[in-house]
């Protein structure tokens, strides 16, 4: 069984930090690309940052281009996100998601074949 599990988010002031975990189990872990996407409250889920250990390939969006570091630990099975000086608007539940091959749109939320259930970031202003 297939299996994501997001860790890591909470309330944090603006200008701080926080590092999510997704760990995976249930599938080659290598073959996969894992992302982390977010979904505001009557927003559209976006893609924030994904790692494709397969094609070697980082996505990251232009709203946490050097905020966030993606990196992955395929000893563990986890993939991490560092996220740094926060801001409010980076408020959302985060998910971690897994495309097998690896090789489609990273960005993309319908390439991706499974989904974890999510971890709220709350930034506080």
């Amino acid at each position: 069984e297939v299996q994501l599990v997001e860790s890591g988010g909470g309330l944090v002031q603006a200008g701080g930090s926080l590092r999510l975990s997704c760990a995976a189990s249930g599938f080659t872990f290598d073959d996969y690309a894992i992302g982390w996407f977010r979904q505001a409250p009557g927003k559209e889920r976006e893609g924030v940052s994904c790692i494709s250990n397969s094609e070697g390939t980082i996505y990251y969006s232009n709203s946490v281009k050097g905020r966030f570091t993606i990196s992955s630990d395929n000893a563990k099975n986890t993939v991490y996100l560092q996220m740094n000086s926060l801001k409010p608007e980076d408020t959302a539940v985060y998910y971690c998601a897994a495309m097998e091959g690896g090789d489609g749109d990273l960005d993309v939320p319908f390439e991706y074949d499974y989904w974890g259930q999510g971890t709220q970031v709350t930034v506080s202003s």
